[in-house]
């Protein structure tokens, strides 16, 4: 079988969704290619034979034209200064400045920023906070390849988020360490437990926070604790874990051959390394599978 087309990132669903007796709600993952936009189930197994093959070029996920070098995963250069899903704000939502006037795109703004906002607890390669949008659930998690995950707030912005993170971030980590993520399993945790300890540290910042964005006169903002959500598992298509991490890179080499071990997050594991898909957003692909 051989696929060619634009990469994207992976498309992660889930299929068996189950609830154990403790209420957590558990659920196979499974993956999609896109290349052109266009779903396309995986032409492979796990133990098979694929082959991935970089053209050369380079397409801009935002205006289409050709790139010599991508940037902010899939962007050429103007759309990587101009557009505002690239701007620092996505990567650091607590900067956001909107309310400063310096946006770059209203009906971004609208369609992202000012939608309700989850802060989430999740255990990939560890413990972590993080957020995202409402209906990103459970897509997010999935791509950061997070075993567990449990909502414990709801908020109407996303720069509130944001402040929620940081904030709750001089506890809980808000990063992934990859590495450990493709070794293996994290060790499961008590993620109930661990939010209602944050939910107490915090419950005088909490209130601050809420009386603040209460009093603005902009933005119907909304800060509410998710106190019934029970946590979520996640059970990745994995055969077998790397003992030793080597990350392939096609813009070293632009053909990479390997059996499939396992897919986590954005990761495909190679018998002879790993690739992050997500990385390789905008690049002209060839995929074949035998």
């Amino acid at each position: 079988m051989e696929y060619q087309g634009i990469c994207h990132k992976m498309h992660a669903g889930l299929q068996d969704v189950s609830v154990t007796d403790q209420q957590t709600h558990k659920a196979n993952v499974e993956y999609k290619f896109i290349l052109d936009r266009t779903k396309i189930d995986l032409p492979f197994v796990l133990g098979q034979e694929i082959e991935l093959e970089w053209s050369g070029n380079i397409y801009c996920v935002s205006c289409g034209q050709k790139t010599p070098k991508s940037y902010s995963q899939g962007h050429c250069f103007k759309c990587f200064k101009t557009k505002a899903s690239c701007d620092m704000c996505i990567m650091k939502p607590e900067t956001c400045h909107y309310h400063l006037g310096t946006c770059r795109e209203e009906q971004f703004a609208q369609e992202v920023c000012f939608q309700p906002h989850i802060v989430y607890l999740a255990n990939s390669s560890a413990l972590k906070v993080g957020i995202t949008r409402l209906g990103q659930m459970p897509t997010r998690w999935l791509d950061q390849g997070a075993t567990q995950a449990l909502p414990i707030m709801q908020v109407g912005s996303r720069r509130l988020s944001g402040q929620l993170e940081v904030m709750f971030g001089a506890e809980v980590a808000d990063k992934t360490d990859w590495r450990k993520l493709l070794k293996g399993e994290a060790p499961p945790l008590d993620l109930i437990t661990v939010r209602d300890q944050l939910l107490d540290d915090f419950a005088p910042q909490i209130a601050m926070i809420r009386d603040e964005f209460s009093m603005s006169l902009d933005f119907n903002e909304g800060l509410e604790i998710l106190e019934h959500e029970r946590p979520r598992e996640f059970i990745y298509p994995v055969a077998a874990y790397p003992e030793k991490i080597k990350s392939h890179n096609l813009d070293k080499t632009p053909k990479i051959r390997g059996k499939l071990q396992g897919i986590k997050g954005q990761y495909l594991i190679l018998d002879n390394g790993v690739i992050n898909i997500r990385k390789y957003t905008g690049y002209e692909l060839c995929i074949r599978s035998e």
